[in-house]
């Protein structure tokens, strides 16, 4: 099994938009969707939920008024303000941190866990999709994300499913970071746009970390040919190789609102033509490196 990873350095440069065409290419298929927080590849793939999952990823505090004796300690100590004048807990104030616990002289308050999202695993019409939903105003994303990943790996050992593909968060924080690890591959969607270049020298400097080969898409290069020039430069110095250069077409706007992938509903597009051309370098560095580990 090899677990390619799809990483945009921000928001909006097409990852999941070519993850969901890559579902189409790569036969049977296990598709980890690791934007918890926002997540929206389920609009492509139209996934038909099979488990549902409570995720329990935080904790709250919680008062025992048979203890409680009303002396304020924990509303005086609270840095979040958490605690009422009427000695609640405003459970969306609680960040779970404890000290309330620690001060309070009749061990009134202790923590609870709560629930944080819901994990779903699902069929999807080219395999498997493993996906999930971060509670609003929720932290612990990257614990989530990690949830998420062990499900695909799973259900793709189960099945015997030789890839699992993976749509990261875009970033380079915490939730990034656990979409990354023990990666085979690491597919970085950029845009010939200032905000795009930088965004790309981090996420490959992300990769360099964990040790994981990258490779870098360019999307909609034609909508600013000298930024693409001096992201192929760039990538030149550092060795990284380009594996596409997808131009920009409105097709693709026009299946997203179909609900389709591009190569579903353009399959003769030049957009599909150089997704399938992006697809065959991704499977030949895989091959590349299974020779070297032999």
């Amino acid at each position: 099994m090899k677990q390619i990873v799809i990483l945009s350095g921000k928001g909006g440069t097409g990852k999941t938009t070519l993850t969901a065409a890559f579902s189409t290419l790569a036969g049977r298929v296990v598709v980890a969707d690791c934007d918890v927080d926002a997540p929206n590849l389920h609009m492509l793939l139209h996934p038909e939920i099979m488990e549902t999952f409570e995720f329990k990823g935080s904790k709250i505090a919680i008062i025992d008024k048979a203890k409680c004796i009303r002396c304020g300690l924990c509303r005086e100590k609270c840095k979040f303000d958490a605690v009422t004048e009427n000695i609640e807990i405003d459970q969306f104030s609680c960040e779970g941190c404890g000290a309330c616990t620690i001060i309070c002289p009749t061990s009134a308050i202790s923590l609870s866990e709560r629930v944080s999202g819901q994990v779903y695993i699902s069929k999807i019409r080219f395999g498997f999709m493993v996906h999930a939903l971060l509670n609003p105003g929720e932290a612990n994303s990257g614990k989530l994300v990690t949830v998420v990943r062990q499900n695909a790996k799973a259900i793709a050992e189960k099945e015997n499913i030789t890839h699992l593909l993976i749509d990261g968060p875009p970033g380079i924080g915490c939730p990034v970071i656990s979409s990354v690890t023990g990666s085979d591959l690491g597919l970085i969607v950029t845009e010939p746009t200032d905000s795009g270049i930088h965004d790309l020298k981090r996420a490959l400097q992300l990769l360099e970390h964990f040790n994981i080969p990258p490779l870098v898409c360019v999307n909609m290069y034609d909508i600013n040919r000298d930024n693409a020039e001096k992201i192929l430069n760039f990538c030149g110095s550092k060795g990284v190789k380009v594996a596409g250069m997808i131009p920009f077409n409105p097709t693709v706007i026009e299946a997203m609102v179909k609900g389709k992938t591009i190569l579903e509903y353009s399959p003769k597009s030049n957009v599909a033509d150089e997704i399938r051309h992006i697809w065959k370098e991704i499977s030949e560095m895989l091959s590349l490196k299974n020779k070297h580990v032999r």
